[in-house]
């Protein structure tokens, strides 16, 4: 990524504790000291205190207001003027627009093609001006940067400049007031920003405070870049976290975490998408995938985490399409869910009895799509696929064998 000569130095500077601490008096009044709540049942699985940090409930619905505020507020009175630029999935897209509402600059934001309408609605009604580019983030930066390059606006990246890393940091300020007795924090990882501010916070004030960065598996461009010691590319990253979905390190947060953060762990979607479900059903609060990331490091390796610890929410902007799709996929993995497929005798009746089996093993029935007319079926068969809300995996085995013993052909 490129920037002016003078903007490359000063994104590439160290980013210290002072410029954390200053990043907070700008913010007073702007972005709000998000609450921490205690989690009775991830308290129960770690062993541990578990506290969530929720920045799903700052102002844009995520943590980068923080950033994005305090970037275009150090602008010249001349860049203000020429207006800003950004490019994001959605919530550095939202922060933007509303810190440069705020400071009464213009702002375009550059989106992907497949952005969630609501982000898309959201940062439009900040105010800014919304052009959709590109498939993945990094196209979506490329676009960007082509656009400031050609109009002399101020591009604002959403992780790979000091100022940005010092605003996220502000949640590591409030983390150790919250929790001062905190031993273990949780963080997802994207660009890298938020984990990048967070550990210059916390650890120049408590070194011990151990710090676990969380990426999505099939966008984890970390791990191979710390065994390189240098940022690479991950071809095509795939995760339902959007928010987390960045293929490359940005080199300033790179030499943040490679120097501070302990450790950088990845978890699975089935992991994102139970992590989620957790987080709506035990803790009352929406989540997007990247926000759950740190609850769903806890969920696959809990016993591995010294208390007490703090999981960062960083963001509750999730799709509603997306959101069922996911606590459908959350529900499955956890074998609460499950969708099946058989043939039956296309007779009077004969669906009728097929509910009767299911409702002798206390199943409930979502949905039913029952096909009678298909050119794969014999002249007396029908199909059904049947949606069943079940109570774990034994229910599920259960299911099955009753549905077998009754004597149907499962095939799916």
């Amino acid at each position: 990524m490129s920037y002016s000569t003078a903007d490359s130095l000063h994104s590439l500077r160290p980013v210290t504790l002072d410029d954390v601490r200053g990043a907070r008096k700008m913010l007073l009044g702007v972005a709000r000291m998000t609450a921490m709540e205690g989690s009775r049942h991830l308290s129960q699985l770690v062993g541990a205190p578990v506290h969530l940090k929720c920045e799903n409930l700052q102002r844009t619905g995520s943590f980068k207001l923080r950033g994005a505020y305090v970037r275009i507020a150090g602008l010249l009175p001349e860049e203000r003027a020429a207006g800003v630029v950004a490019a994001s999935a959605g919530n550095h897209a939202q922060g933007v627009a509303l810190a440069s509402a705020l400071l009464g600059v213009n702002a375009t934001v550059f989106m992907p093609q497949g952005a969630p309408l609501p982000k898309i609605s959201a940062t439009r009604e900040y105010g800014a001006e919304v052009r959709l580019s590109g498939q993945v983030v990094d196209e979506t930066l490329a676009a960007a940067q082509e656009y400031a390059d050609r109009t002399g606006a101020v591009f604002i990246h959403p992780f790979d400049h000091a100022d940005i890393i010092a605003g996220q940091g502000t949640v590591g300020l409030e983390i150790l007031e919250q929790c001062p007795e905190v031993r273990t924090i949780l963080v997802g990882i994207g660009g890298g920003g938020l984990a990048a501010g967070i550990a210059v916070a916390v650890k120049s004030v408590r070194p011990d405070v151990r710090i676990v960065g969380v990426q999505a598996a099939g966008a984890a461009a970390y791990p191979p870049s710390l065994a390189a010691g240098r940022p690479v590319s991950v071809a095509n990253p795939v995760t339902m976290a959007d928010g987390i979905k960045v293929g490359r390190p940005g080199d300033v947060p790179f030499g943040i975490i490679g120097e501070l953060v302990d450790e950088v762990r990845t978890v699975s979607e089935d992991e994102l998408s139970a992590a989620l479900l957790l987080c709506l059903e035990r803790a009352k609060l929406v989540v997007e995938p990247a926000g759950a990331s740190p609850v769903a490091a806890l969920l696959s390796r809990p016993g591995s985490f010294e208390g007490p610890v703090v999981a960062v929410l960083s963001g509750g902007n999730v799709d509603p399409v997306l959101l069922e799709r996911i606590l459908r996929h959350g529900m499955a993995a956890q074998g609460r869910y499950l969708a099946v497929r058989l043939r039956l005798t296309d007779r009077p009746g004969a669906l009728a009895t097929l509910l009767g089996v299911l409702s002798v093993v206390d199943v409930n029935v979502l949905d039913v799509s029952h096909v009678r007319t298909d050119p794969r079926l014999g002249l007396t068969e029908a199909e059904v696929e049947l949606h069943l809300e079940t109570k774990g995996p034994a229910h599920c085995a259960e299911v099955g064998l009753a549905l077998r013993e009754a004597g149907y052909t499962v095939i799916g």
